[in-house]
């Protein structure tokens, strides 16, 4: 735990300094004397470059398989439409997020407060810039979409392993799942995710090439149809989903304050949403080309694409990812609970995983009651990632700097393509309103219809969803 340690207070007192290091001692990080251990290396990561991998690797874990899906629903034009759009409004609350979080950490450091074995997060920043009210609507929105968050991520884990190995039911590899995620426990934050966030992304990048060089080899199905869009509850079904896609900022915080310097995250969420576009687009795109409106019956892309051992080698991939992505949704809420227990400064690595299985346990059974792979998306997309991820930060960067002293004595300038508070109002009120009315308002009504219409077919508890029905054996013919 030493380097942890050594690595941990580095951060705090390098805040307040200048950027007048040169570039290659940032980037090797504080620790010098094991800047070339292998540990050092692979296990503690603080560098924008780290920051990137982890912001691409959590924006595209199982949302990949289901983007075709609701391009179905939405129809092609719509759907690349809306990925562009939602990419951008995204990148633009991370900024803002980045902008308050470096906000709220230099006033504190003007007051000696000192963050050692501390993790800054998302609902504090609120809490010290706007008041206890917004630290509660900020930790309520957030807790809750992490934790559904976390149960998307077993639910894709069953539902993916279930095309190599069908012999178990979806719900059966839901429990084994469960368990083999919990090990997340053990990682005690987001400096270690160093080596897991380069990999998680190697896996998503070769999954959506492989989706979309073999629905190009595949050619498009006899008969195919693209309707899309032609009913209004799908299509606001499909764009919430889209929305959900880019709405990874519930960790924006954590990574931020796992950075060396978090004064350079600022355009990071953007570049790494530059990236996401090009396993994003080309998949989805492939995919509802040759598959059409088979899709809105196969929320799974994995359940549609012609079994081999590359789309063996993708699955695999990709539960290894959603086993990464799990431990981006969970640590927050280990933070969280380890606060509300007063484990959260403890050093033994032990205990904070014993401490933090408790979190484990309803994200597990969440995930065996609503097993709706695809719609379960697009209900969190409107309901919880539309105010956690758009609203709130739009809102709460109007009112940080609502009055002429704060902007003067703001600790971060205007960004250079917008140097006007005007101009900042005008984009963070378009992005409440359209957000609010589009998002939660049309795309609520959609995806909870879509959402109760799934359960009154499956059911809650359901064993096996969209399983296809297992073809017996004849019996022999006695004559």
């Amino acid at each position: 735990m030493q380097p942890q340690k050594q690595a941990e207070e580095a951060i705090v007192s390098s805040f307040n300094q200048t950027d007048h290091h040169d570039d290659r001692e940032e980037e090797e990080g504080p620790d010098h004397q094991s800047a070339f251990s292998l540990t050092s290396f692979l296990w503690h990561g603080g560098s924008v470059y780290d920051a990137w991998f982890s912001c691409a690797s959590n924006q595209v874990a199982q949302v990949l398989l289901t983007l075709p899906y609701s391009f179905s629903q939405l129809g092609m034009l719509s759907g690349i439409i809306f990925q562009i759009f939602y990419g951008i409004l995204g990148s633009w609350t991370a900024y803002l997020i980045s902008i308050l979080y470096v906000e709220y950490r230099s006033r504190k450091e003007k007051e000696n407060v000192s963050f050692k074995n501390h993790v800054i997060q998302w609902f504090e920043v609120l809490d010290g810039l706007l008041g206890p009210y917004w630290k509660a609507v900020g930790l309520a929105f957030n807790c809750t979409f992490l934790l559904f968050g976390s149960v998307i991520q077993l639910i894709g884990c069953a539902s993916n392993i279930y095309y190599i190995n069908d012999n178990l039911d979806k719900r059966t590899w839901t429990y084994i799942f469960g368990a083999c995620c919990a090990t997340t426990v053990f990682i005690p934050s987001f400096h270690n995710y160093r080596i897991w966030s380069f990999l998680g992304l190697g896996m998503t990048t070769y999954t959506a090439w492989y989706m979309t060089i073999a629905a190009i080899v595949h050619g498009q199905v006899e008969g195919v149809t693209h309707s899309g869009p032609n009913k209004m509850v799908l299509y606001f079904t499909g764009a919430t989903n889209i929305l959900y896609t880019f709405g990874g900022h519930a960790v924006t915080v954590e990574i931020m304050h796992a950075m060396w310097k978090p004064q350079k995250f600022k355009y990071v969420y953007l570049f790494a949403t530059l990236y996401v576009f090009t396993l994003t687009l080309p998949s989805a795109t492939a995919v509802y080309w040759a598959f059409g409106d088979q899709l809105l019956t196969h929320s799974n892309a994995f359940a549609l694409l012609p079994r081999n051992k590359w789309r063996d080698a993708g699955v695999t991939l990709m539960l290894i990812h959603q086993f990464i992505t799990f431990g981006f949704a969970c640590t927050p809420l280990y933070f969280v609970w380890e606060k509300v227990i007063g484990m959260h400064d403890t050093k033994s690595i032990c205990l904070r995983a014993l401490a933090r299985l408790p979190v484990v346990i309803p994200i597990w059974f969440l995930a065996i009651i609503f097993p709706f792979f695809g719609p379960i998306n697009s209900a969190v997309g409107s309901l919880l990632v539309s105010f956690t991820v758009y609203i709130i930060p739009a809102l709460a960067h109007m009112l940080t700097f609502r009055s002429a002293t704060a902007r003067q004595n703001a600790a971060e300038k205007l960004p250079f393509f917008l140097p006007s508070w005007t101009g900042m109002y005008v984009v963070n009120a378009f992005i409440v309103v359209w957000v609010f009315i589009v998002g939660f308002g049309f795309g609520g009504w959609a995806s909870m219809t879509n959402f109760i219409k799934q359960v009154d077919t499956f059911g809650l508890f359901a064993k096996c969803y969209q399983c296809p029905p297992k073809v017996s054996a004849s019996p022999p013919v006695h004559h």
